[in-house]
């Protein structure tokens, strides 16, 4: 039960205004389908953080520290760049051409890979040796995270307009971006 608890409150607390939570955000937004957003996020998360939990001592020993910095720092920028692109009326409507279930899938599970939260997962794994806790409650402290995210975020777009939260959140990917380009030794 401690591995649990330890986990799903350190993952909530790393979770809160991490760029994942952000993207939550956006995502919900986006799709305006906030029980299909949990869904995929609960599903990405599953996934990353078991990888995270049972493979990801592992990968941190085996890959060059350089490549690991510019592929997550790169990834961040990628991000950046994205989120500036805006939705197509259409694409909002229709939900984008994989809709909203296998975009949230497959962006959020990209987008934890190096993410606190994983690194987190990793040394809780490695800490408790109870994988199956760990997971879920890494993936417990997530979702009540980006749960509050999605419950709240759109009383917050009423108020700014979704071009300045586009920037801000293509401001907030690119400074992650430099902080591991200038965090990795």
């Amino acid at each position: 039960m401690h591995a649990l608890l330890s986990s799903f409150l350190l993952v909530f607390i790393s979770e809160m205004g991490d760029k994942t939570q952000l993207l939550a955000l956006l995502l919900a937004l986006r799709f305006r389908r906030p029980a299909v957003i949990l869904a995929g996020i609960t599903v990405a998360t599953v996934a990353n953080h078991a990888l995270a939990a049972w493979l990801g001592s592992a990968l941190a020993a085996w890959a060059d520290p350089t490549a690991l910095k510019w592929g997550l720092a790169l990834s961040f920028f990628g991000f950046a760049a994205w989120i500036l692109v805006p939705d197509k009326e259409q694409g909002l409507d229709a939900g984008g051409h994989w809709g909203a279930f296998i975009t949230t899938v497959v962006s959020f599970f990209l987008a934890e890979m190096g993410d606190k939260t994983q690194l987190a997962t990793i040394a809780l794994g490695a800490r408790f040796h109870r994988t199956s806790l760990v997971v879920c409650g890494s993936t417990l402290g997530i979702l009540a995270a980006d749960g509050l995210a999605i419950a709240f975020g759109e009383r917050l777009t009423r108020r700014i307009p979704m071009a300045w939260m586009r920037r801000m959140a293509s401001l907030l990917f690119a400074l992650f971006g430099l902080l591991i380009l200038f965090s990795f030794g």
